[in-house]
């Protein structure tokens, strides 16, 4: 019907004052249920028909089954800067836009990914707990010792805007940049090296590289024996790119000294054996967690649909 107000399917929850934004913009149909905060498949692939614009979060699978239903869909509006949950080249088949939110999220990430460097090299989750559980008897000198940053080297796999905004942090605490990259960059004060190098010679090796075919478990077993016993690992990317089971084997057998992760290869499952390990640092995937960004996130998704739906090119089509 000509004229008609567009129709849009929002998967979760947006703060009000974007939503309001959206509702102006279309008919919103939200996904909402008490206790249930994923949208379950079955139901996304019943509620996309007849939409046009599909606003998504990183847990929805937006695959073919929903894209062939989205008969009149013209844009997916991912709430994340990764897209691994969506089906692009289906989408591009059938010729719907997606998006997603680059830039926004990039210092709450890197904030989030240095609180796990500074947590897990001075031990402070392993301390909470020792209070927690009344196991703290007093101040001795040889006292759960932790580990320097200056003067180490940092090991960034994945050098783009969160890599290097991790970088810059680095160096204020007067460490050595070393990155792996599919693209060179032109910066004096990091080297490029062979992800093997990096592995072998950095004392915190951080991890920003989608998810890819070529990424999941890029940081297997015998990556984690490549790595110091003096190591850290860090990852606030995809879950799937470290192989967790290998992980837990490379810290019960202190391999490596340490790992923080705020992702997880079967989110929200956890490799049970990480639970039982003092040696690891886990967050429920607070990389972007923080009021302001994640307004900015469900801004720019929304200015995406708004973008597509008025016949104007997308802001930051994937």
């Amino acid at each position: 019907m000509s004229g008609a107000r567009p129709s849009i399917l929002l998967t979760g929850k947006i703060p009000s004052s974007v939503l309001a934004r959206l509702e102006s913009i279309g008919d919103v149909d939200q996904y909402r249920k008490d206790g249930v905060d994923v949208m379950p498949h079955d139901e996304l692939v019943a509620r996309i028909a007849g939409k046009q614009a599909l606003v998504s979060m990183i847990t929805d699978a937006v695959d073919k089954a929903v894209i062939h239903a989205g008969t009149e869909l013209k844009i997916i509006a991912n709430a994340a800067v990764g897209y691994n949950n969506i089906d692009a080249a289906a989408a591009r088949e059938r010729g719907v836009i997606v998006t997603n939110t680059p830039g926004v999220l990039t210092d709450a990430t890197a904030d989030l990914t240095w609180a796990l460097i500074l947590g897990i090299t001075r031990r402070i989750g392993e301390g909470e707990r020792l209070i927690r559980r009344g196991g703290w008897k007093g101040w001795t000198f040889d006292f759960m010792l932790g580990s320097e940053l200056h003067g180490k080297q940092l090991g960034i796999v994945g050098y783009g805007g969160i890599g290097r905004a991790v970088a810059r942090r680095g160096r204020a605490f007067g460490m050595r940049i070393a990155y792996t990259s599919r693209t060179p960059k032109n910066e004096p004060d990091a080297d490029a090296m062979p992800l093997d190098r990096l592995l072998s010679t950095s004392d915190v090796v951080s991890l920003h590289c989608p998810l890819t075919q070529e990424t999941k478990h890029l940081i297997d077993q015998p990556a984690l024996a490549r790595m110091k016993r003096s190591a850290y690992l860090i990852n606030t990317s995809r879950g799937p790119v470290i192989d967790e089971k290998a992980l837990a084997w490379a810290l019960r057998m202190r391999l490596i000294a340490g790992a923080g992760l705020d992702v997880f290869e079967h989110e929200p499952t956890v490799e049970p054996e990480l639970l039982t390990l003092e040696n690891v640092m886990l967050v429920p995937h607070l990389g972007s967690g923080t009021v302001e960004t994640r307004t900015a996130m469900a801004d720019l998704a929304v200015r995406n649909v708004a973008a597509v739906l008025s016949g104007q090119p997308p802001i930051t089509p994937v």
